[in-house]
């Protein structure tokens, strides 16, 4: 694993190396396919900042921790980047596609029936049908238990039944957080440039080192960055 640092007003002791050596690898026995990884300290008056960004296959992990020492600060972004990478490795074992059922076909059972079952069959089939009323004779019961033959032959009209859509649910956008584009400290418009494409950002938002006014870096569709300055 490739491990770059990156010291602003920091100097990068051996110490602090060996800490992140140390964390990376845990970070890398969980994930088990790690690209690279940048370290970033930074130092401002009395608040020290440690931001550490993973590059893995498909995503990218960024972590930062700040506190009044440089250690606390590491040992911060270090612990945050394991809690990322376990819960990287548990998003990709969900996202495993199962194995697909075999659909099983059931034939139809054929049952055969014996001659002496199948004679009985047609002979009680014959003997009802011997005992049925004639037409006439059902229309003259039909009379006398008050109804008539018209109100049996009354034709049958069909009724035409709407069904309205349902209405559909309204769904709620997804929104995540994103550290990863505002910039912990302020800075000048090329060093804001230079670190939007150094995190492959299309928004990224500083404060301009000059007046600490509020800026935001836009790509466009073109490629082209645009600058909006906050009023």
């Amino acid at each position: 694993m490739q491990i770059e640092y990156t010291g602003r007003h920091v100097h990068i002791t051996q110490a602090y190396r060996k800490l992140c050596e140390e964390g990376l690898g845990r970070v890398h026995k969980i994930l088990g396919r790690v690209l690279s990884a940048h370290v970033v300290l930074s130092s401002e008056k009395y608040r020290y900042t440690a931001e550490i960004t993973i590059k893995i296959r498909g995503a990218r992990l960024v972590s930062v921790g700040e506190s009044t020492s440089m250690d606390t600060a590491l040992r911060m972004a270090l612990d945050k980047a394991e809690t990322q990478a376990k819960r990287q490795t548990k998003k990709t074992v969900a996202n495993k596609r199962l194995p697909k059922v075999e659909k099983t076909t059931l034939e139809p059972v054929l049952t055969r029936v014996r001659r002496g079952a199948a004679i009985r069959s047609t002979a009680d089939r014959s003997a009802a049908e011997a005992d049925a009323p004639t037409p006439a004779q059902a229309a003259a019961r039909n009379g006398k238990n008050g109804t008539s033959a018209r109100a049996a032959a009354k034709p049958v009209v069909p009724v035409t039944v709407h069904s309205f859509p349902a209405k559909k649910p309204v769904i709620e956008p997804h929104v995540v957080r994103s550290l990863d584009s505002v910039a912990l400290r302020p800075m000048t418009l090329e060093e804001a440039v230079k670190e939007a494409e150094f995190r492959d950002r299309d928004v990224f938002v500083f404060r301009r080192n000059s007046d600490g006014a509020l800026c935001v870096l836009h790509r466009k569709r073109d490629g082209k960055m645009e600058l909006i300055e906050a009023p």
